[in-house]
C-alpha cells in the first residue's frame, strides 16, 4: 500500500492524464490450427486392430526355429540375406531393456519416426531375451516383432547375429526416404 506522500507524488506526476478508451478486444486467435497427432492416431488404430486380429499371420512371416524374420510381400528373399550379412550400415539402435510393453511401443514408434525423418535405413532394436521378465518369457520379443510387421515403413527384419545381440535383438530395414 502506498503512503500518502507516495500517492501525492504519483498524482502530481500524472497530472491531467486521462485513461485511454480501449476498443473491445477479441480473444487472440491462433496463427495456425493445432497439429493433428497422426502417428499417435495410427498407433492407437494399430493397437485396436492387434487386439482384434492377434499377432501377424504365419504366412506373413517366415519362421525358422526360434528365429523369426519378416519380409514385406513383393520383396526378394535376397533382402533378408543381405540384412543378415550386414550389407546396410547400422544407422541407429534402440534398447528396450527394462521397458514395460506399452512404454516399449511408444519408444519404438518414436524411434522409427525419428529414423525416417533422418533418412536412416538400417536399425537395431534390442528387445532382450526375457530372462529378467516374469516367468522368464520374452514378452517384448514377441510384441516388437508384431509391431514392426504392422508398420508400412518396415520392409524386413531378422534376428541379429550373435555379435550384435543374437536372439535378443532384431535388425530392421526401413523403406528408402521419399524424394
Amino acid at each position: 500500500m502506498p503512503t500518502p506522500e507516495e500517492r501525492a507524488l504519483f498524482l502530481a506526476a500524472v497530472g491531467d492524464a486521462k485513461p485511454l478508451k480501449l476498443a473491445p478486444r477479441l480473444p487472440p486467435q491462433p496463427d495456425k490450427p493445432l497439429p493433428v497427432p497422426v502417428q499417435s492416431l495410427l498407433d492407437d488404430h494399430a493397437t485396436l486392430v492387434e487386439s482384434v486380429t492377434g499377432p501377424i499371420p504365419w504366412e506373413e512371416s517366415m519362421e525358422t526355429g526360434e528365429e523369426l524374420s519378416f519380409l514385406r510381400p513383393g520383396l526378394a528373399r535376397d533382402v533378408l540375406r543381405k540384412l543378415r550379412r550386414g550389407n546396410w550400415v547400422m544407422q541407429g539402435e534402440l534398447d528396450l531393456h527394462g521397458h514395460i510393453w506399452d512404454e516399449a511401443r511408444l519408444a519404438l514408434s518414436g524411434f522409427l519416426a525419428l529414423a525416417l525423418r533422418r533418412g536412416a535405413r538400417c536399425l537395431r532394436i534390442v528387445h532382450g531375451k526375457g530372462l529378467g521378465s516374469r516367468n522368464r518369457e520374452p514378452v517384448l520379443k514377441k510384441k516388437v516383432k508384431t509391431w514392426l510387421a504392422q508398420r508400412e515403413e518396415v520392409l524386413a527384419f531378422c534376428q541379429a547375429p550373435d555379435t550384435q545381440g543374437g536372439g535378443g535383438a532384431l535388425l530392421v530395414l526401413l523403406r528408402a526416404p521419399k524424394r
